[in-house]
């Protein structure tokens, strides 16, 4: 046995040893990992989709038992067989997607499992509320208790969950992804957070695929690839272009438009488009909206969530109803078209912003998904009867090309894939089908770099055989990239229409923020 002074002497918080994760007695998710983490360090753990970094952060927490291996925490050995073990261990963990009740107010989700009582019976509200109120102002991790989880924000949401793991004492904190679904301001916030953490001495493990945010807090690097440890990087001695070449195990090929100019025909014309906002019908989303985009261009618009990108992406798919205005596609009014004809008969291929609520049957297969919306086309059934080879060749050419992992040839459950192996399921399936308009909404959240390189460059080619564009995206490094036009949007209003090339970063903060007066050049680069 271990004394407990061992225990308060060791360096570090967590210790994994030849940790080994295998699923089914076949699938190797992790095999014989090392993993050292110093005690108030921020720590990131680093990969390409699929690669096992949440894999191994669930057997961290408990979620998983290993095949093999041992884990210290402190310094001393334990076996932590379930979450709760874990919590009593002093382990919280964020997940890749929330684990809330949309039900329930915040204050109940972040007690819920671990409520104080008074005379053993009756929940005693004021001294959860107590707790997590002197929590917030600790840590300056505001949210209205009272709220419902329905009614809130993903920022929101997201610090909800990390009042849960604070509420319960956690000492070793494991985010996983936790700035995917995040705005660039929220991301900014919640780094200032990991940041006042730390300095409590608190320890952070942190998965994610930004290499800005590991500059930015990381002490340390761990990079996982298919499953084995590359190695754990120093961040004072190790540059971001180091660490992405460990990752996916090559230099990256910056990908960049080339600009070619757009042919005559418009495919899309949005005309003097008005309606209220998706998440709130008293609001005004879009104000006398009107756009146009050419076949062979690629129309960003940049704006900070909120300022009319949902509707703007749901006036075109059809998600929501225009109020005021019309939307045509090859010069034909779809204002009114149903779903399934802009789909099918208009060709408009949509890459969603919610990935899980619009992009993906999550209970059906990997191949089905490719599938779902052209099932009924001569390609995949013929008098009803569904070809199951040409659905199954097609959906494994898009699982190979877009390097899907743990698809299982196609047949594991969609819902069973990481975040990023699911977006690439989607982004495969709408480049492939044939389109005349692709309607792309944050095509790259959650995916690592390599991922990232290659489907920026699929969109570029898709751009070149004369598909139009519209493309969304917070990232402003990615519509730099990518488009021709970038489209600032604030508050349902356009505040400018600005080249792509040569645009300058700065301006296009600016003008984000309402600013119409900026003086915009662009550079020669």
């Amino acid at each position: 046995m271990e004394s407990s002074q061992n225990k308060l002497n060791s360096e570090y918080a967590v210790e994994m040893e030849g940790v080994t994760m295998i699923f089914n007695g076949t699938i190797v998710a992790n095999e014989n990992i090392n993993l050292k983490v110093k005690k108030g360090e921020i720590h990131a753990l680093v990969g390409e989709n699929g690669a096992g970094k949440s894999t191994l952060m669930s057997v961290l927490f408990g979620l998983y038992e290993p095949t093999r291996g041992s884990i210290k925490i402190n310094g001393k050995t334990e076996y932590i067989t379930n979450p709760i073990k874990a919590n009593k261990l002093g382990l919280g963990m964020v997940h890749q997607h929330f684990k809330l009740v949309d039900i329930f107010s915040l204050w109940e989700n972040i007690a819920m499992g671990d409520e104080k009582l008074k005379y053993k019976e009756f929940i005693d509200k004021k001294s959860i509320v107590d707790k997590i109120t002197e929590i917030m102002n600790k840590y300056k991790l505001e949210v209205e208790l009272e709220d419902k989880v329905s009614n809130s924000t993903v920022g929101v949401q997201q610090r909800t969950e990390i009042l849960k793991i604070l509420y319960r004492d956690a000492e070793i904190l494991i985010f996983d992804e936790p700035t995917a679904v995040l705005t660039p301001q929220e991301i900014d916030g919640l780094l200032d957070v990991m940041k006042v953490l730390q300095a409590d001495g608190k320890t952070i493990i942190f998965i994610t695929h930004k290499m800005a945010e590991i500059e930015k807090v990381a002490d340390s690097a761990t990079v996982i690839r298919r499953g084995k440890m590359i190695g754990t990087y120093d961040m004072k001695k190790t540059t971001v272009d180091e660490l992405s070449e460990a990752m996916v195990g090559r230099k990256l090929v910056e990908v960049k438009n080339t600009y070619l100019p757009p042919r005559e025909n418009v495919v899309l014309k949005m005309e003097n488009v008005s309606m209220n906002r998706a998440t709130n019908k008293k609001i005004q989303g879009l104000k006398d909206f009107s756009l146009e985009i050419k076949a062979g261009e690629i129309v960003a618009i940049a704006g900070v969530e909120g300022n009319g990108q949902q509707e703007i992406a749901n006036a075109i798919t059809g998600l929501e109803k225009v109020d005021q205005g019309k939307v045509y596609l090859n010069g034909v009014d779809i204002t009114n078209a149903s779903i399934a004809d802009r789909y099918r008969k208009h060709k408009i291929s949509h890459i969603p912003e919610d990935r899980h609520k619009h992009g993906l049957v999550l209970d059906m297969n990997v191949i089905d998904n490719t599938v779902i919306q052209d099932i009924s086309s001569h390609k995949f059934s013929k008098f009803g009867i569904v070809n199951r080879n040409s659905i199954q060749t097609y959906g494994q050419t898009i699982i190979y090309k877009y390097d899907v992992r743990g698809a299982n040839n196609g047949f594991a459950i969609a819902r069973q894939l990481s975040g990023g192996n699911q977006q690439k399921i989607i982004v495969g399936r709408e480049l492939t089908r044939e389109h005349n308009l692709i309607v792309i909404f944050q095509p790259t959240r959650g995916l690592d770099v390599g991922s990232i390189e290659y489907i920026h460059s699929e969109i570029l080619k898709a751009k070149e055989t004369g598909s139009a564009i519209l493309l969304i995206s917070y990232e402003l490094n990615e519509v730099m990239a990518l488009a021709d036009r970038i489209v600032v949007v604030n508050s349902g209003d356009i505040i400018n229409t600005i080249p792509g090339k040569g645009a300058v970063r700065e301006l296009i903060g600016k003008m984000m923020l309402g600013h119409k007066d900026v003086n915009v050049e662009v550079t020669n680069e």
